[in-house]
């Protein structure tokens, strides 16, 4: 995946019939030398997606627990695997993004049309967003814990991560 980015600067290159510039040569270095330290953020993330999601939706319900009240949009079990269906879903495709270090992925496969969706469904869309944002809150902490990963400075990698968050929450909400 992370050739996506790489595929998409040739080919706009390409496009243009130049060669690759200083600063676009020095972008996708940066993503090979950060390679490692993304594969890390991806695998804790993965690894912990399940908690990550249940946590979420479980802060998200304390907070709005209309959401799970009687004719709430979580009420019964089907609505609620649903709602902790997308959540997931929506998580998966920020590591995609993660691991190709560019959003389109997240943004073809998963966000367009989303809005859309909420909206005829009667969903909540800024429900959704919070819910989004508790992701990224419990994503960032584990991501950002120094211990077991590829040492450096992963500043950069962290902002670019909650990017991601950010966008799926606008595109919701």
């Amino acid at each position: 995946m992370v050739l996506d980015a790489f595929a998409k600067v040739v080919s706009q290159a390409d496009a243009r019939g130049e060669y690759l510039s200083a600063s676009q040569l020095d972008a996708l270095s940066a993503i090979v030398k950060d390679g490692n330290k993304r594969a890390d953020t991806v695998n804790r993330i993965t690894g912990n997606s399940s908690a990550i999601v249940a946590n979420a939706a479980r802060a998200l319900f304390a907070e709005q627990p209309q959401l799970i009240a009687p004719g709430g949009n979580a009420y019964t079990n089907r609505r609620m695997a649903a709602c902790l269906r997308d959540m997931e879903i929506i998580l998966r495709y920020v590591t995609y993004a993660i691991f190709a270090g560019d959003a389109s992925v997240l943004d073809d496969r998963c966000l367009n049309g989303l809005r859309e969706t909420y909206l005829a469904l009667g969903t909540p869309g800024a429900s959704v967003a919070v819910g989004v944002e508790k992701m990224k809150e419990a994503a960032l902490a584990i991501a950002g814990d120094a211990n077991g990963i590829t040492r450096g400075d992963c500043s950069a990698l962290l902002s670019e991560v909650a990017s991601y968050f950010d966008r799926a929450a606008a595109a919701v909400g």
